[in-house]
């Protein structure tokens, strides 16, 4: 972009005669238009919600790998080399899917990317058709983002067709919705928009499913594991019972053995 506007630039300014053509230069302020277009507002408060609970949830899943990580640390003195495995096992599932999550929610091609290009593409969309619709009618030759990174060292505001931009969007919101009001749609979705809901529907269906699997069979492992310990514990409460059966019965035989040489 920089390179593009450098240019022009040029252009202009060593070639009089181009210029003397009808050759016309507008800008817009992106965000300006943007923080005033109220449904992209909107859309970047419904992402900014998501994204807290996305963050909250993979927060307390990091709490709770910690936790199995200082009860590990703390219990493995007690603990057998099956117990120990399985326990570190445990954590490095735990942790894989802590990744996988992070990946689901952030990643290249995760719910974040897909929910902004839901919620903001449409918006994109009404700026740029409002930017034509003005190409068209006055008959700019380039318009440029300042907000970009192009670097605009000077700018006369005549040139800003922001407000004229946000006066379509608003004026193209208002007819829609006066339309909207007279004309009732005969169905809420189209067979093709139902089969997309349908097929997105079955997909986190599908993955929800798979977590309930997932967290099914760890729960089932950390019972398990549960269970030996316990039963482990039980066993090592018996042998001290037992060995001090022992001690005790050793101890009467002794005292017995004192008495009856005494009495011989």
């Amino acid at each position: 972009m920089k390179n593009i506007f450098l240019v022009v630039v040029l252009l202009l300014s060593v070639t009089p005669s181009w210029s003397q053509k009808g050759q016309t230069i507008a800008y817009i302020d992106m965000e300006y238009i943007l923080e005033n277009v109220p449904e992209y507002l909107d859309a970047q408060n419904t992402l900014n919600a998501k994204v807290t609970k996305w963050k909250k949830n993979l927060d307390k899943q990091a709490r709770h790998i910690e936790v199995l990580k200082s009860d590990l640390a703390n219990e493995k003195a007690i603990l057998t080399k099956d117990l120990i495995e399985e326990k570190e096992e445990e954590i490095t599932i735990k942790q894989e899917e802590l990744r996988r999550l992070e990946s689901l929610y952030f990643g290249p091609k995760g719910d974040m990317f897909s929910v902004r290009k839901q919620l903001v593409k449409p918006i994109q969309d009404q700026v740029y058709n409002a930017i034509q619709s003005i190409v068209k009618r006055k008959k700019y030759d380039f318009v440029f983002d300042k907000s970009s990174e192009l670097v605009m060292l000077f700018s006369n505001k005549k040139y800003d067709i922001s407000e004229l931009v946000l006066s379509i969007i608003n004026r193209t919101r208002l007819i829609d919705e006066k339309n909207a009001k007279k004309v009732a749609p005969k169905k809420e979705f189209t067979d093709k928009q139902k089969q997309v809901l349908a097929k997105k529907e079955a997909q986190i269906a599908k993955q929800l499913s798979a977590r309930e699997l997932k967290k099914k069979a760890i729960d089932e492992k950390k019972k398990a594991l549960l269970d030996k310990r316990e039963a482990l514990l039980k066993k090592r409460e018996e042998q001290r019972k037992v060995l001090r059966e022992k001690k005790e019965a050793l101890r009467k035989k002794r005292e017995q053995a004192r008495k009856d040489k005494n009495n011989n």
